[in-house]
C-alpha cells in the first residue's frame, strides 16, 4: 500500500511538471499581430526618416502661414493626429484641435507632404503607429491682420501710437485690389528666382511687411523673415512694385494698415 501511494504521487508529479512545461511553452508563443492593428506606444516607435531635427527642421522651412489667418491676426498650436503606416508612409492625418481652419488645412498640408518615417515595430514586425505632431503658427512680429491701423483723422482717439499716430482697429482691412488670389498671382508672374538660388536649390518664403497707405499705395516696405541668396532682395523688389491696394477702412474713411505677407520661393 504504501508502494501503491508512492506511485500516484510520482505520477501526480510529473502530471503537474508536463502541464506546467505546456504552459511555459504556450507562453513563450506570441500572440498573431493583426495586419490592421493600430498602436498607440510601442517598443519600437516610428521616428521620421533623418531623425527628428531633421524633420522640424522640414516643418519649420516648409510652413506657409495662411494669408487669411496673417490678416485675421489667428495664431496658435495645431495637434495634428495621423498613421504611421508600415511602409513608412502616413495615412488618416487629422487636426485633433481645430484652431483656425486655414491653419488646420496648413498643419494637414504639412504632414502629408513631409517625409517618409522609419515605421514602428512590434515583437520584431512592423506594425502601424499612431503619432500626434504639434505644429506651432506664431504671428510675425508686426502682423496682427486688421488691427492696429492708423489714422490722423479722428480726433475724439487719445494717440496712441507713433508720432501721434492713433491706432484703430480697422472696421475692414486692406486688400490687394481683385483679391488676394490675383495678388499671389501677380507675384508668381513677376518673380524673378534668383541665380544663386536657384544654383543652391533654396527654397522657402520670405516674410515682408510694409504699410498699405491710404491711397492703396505700399511703402514702407522691409523684411521679416530672411531666406537669403538674393530672395530677400527680390522679395523686396516684388512688394514696391506690386499694384495698388483698396486701403483699411475706419468709419467709413481710409486709414493706413500694416501688413505682413509670405512671398514664396518654389523651384518647379
Amino acid at each position: 500500500m504504501p508502494s501503491t501511494a508512492r506511485r500516484i504521487a510520482l505520477l501526480l508529479a510529473l502530471s503537474a511538471v508536463s502541464l506546467t512545461a505546456a504552459q511555459a511553452q504556450q507562453k513563450l508563443k506570441y500572440p498573431k499581430t493583426q495586419s490592421d492593428q493600430i498602436y498607440d506606444a510601442v517598443a519600437k516607435p516610428a521616428v521620421p526618416v533623418g531623425g527628428l531635427q531633421a524633420y522640424a527642421d522640414y516643418l519649420e522651412k516648409n510652413q506657409q502661414y495662411p494669408t487669411a489667418a496673417l490678416q485675421g491676426g489667428r495664431e496658435g498650436t495645431v495637434e495634428v493626429s495621423f498613421v504611421i503606416e508600415k511602409s513608412g508612409g502616413v495615412s488618416n492625418v487629422v487636426a485633433k484641435n481645430s484652431v483656425d481652419p486655414a491653419l488646420d488645412a496648413e498643419a494637414i498640408r504639412l504632414i502629408k507632404g513631409g517625409p517618409k518615417w522609419t515605421p514602428a515595430e512590434n515583437k520584431g514586425a512592423k506594425v502601424r503607429q499612431r503619432v500626434t505632431v504639434p505644429i506651432t503658427f506664431h504671428l510675425p512680429l508686426g502682423a496682427g491682420g486688421p488691427a492696429p491701423a492708423t489714422s490722423d483723422a479722428n480726433e475724439e482717439l487719445k494717440p496712441t501710437g507713433p508720432g501721434g499716430a492713433t491706432v484703430v482697429k480697422a472696421e475692414q482691412p486692406a486688400r490687394p485690389v481683385g483679391g488676394t488670389d490675383a495678388f499671389f498671382a501677380w507675384i508668381q508672374q513677376n518673380l524673378r528666382y534668383p541665380a544663386l538660388a536657384r544654383k543652391k536649390n533654396i527654397q522657402g518664403k520670405v516674410l515682408v511687411e510694409f504699410m498699405v497707405q491710404k491711397d492703396g499705395s505700399l511703402t514702407d516696405v522691409k523684411l521679416v523673415k530672411r531666406l537669403g541668396a538674393g530672395c530677400d532682395e527680390e522679395a523686396l523688389r516684388l512688394i514696391k512694385a506690386a499694384p495698388k491696394w483698396e486701403p483699411a477702412l475706419y468709419q467709413g474713411q481710409p486709414v493706413k494698415q500694416k501688413m505682413v505677407l509670405p512671398v514664396l520661393f518654389t523651384l518647379l
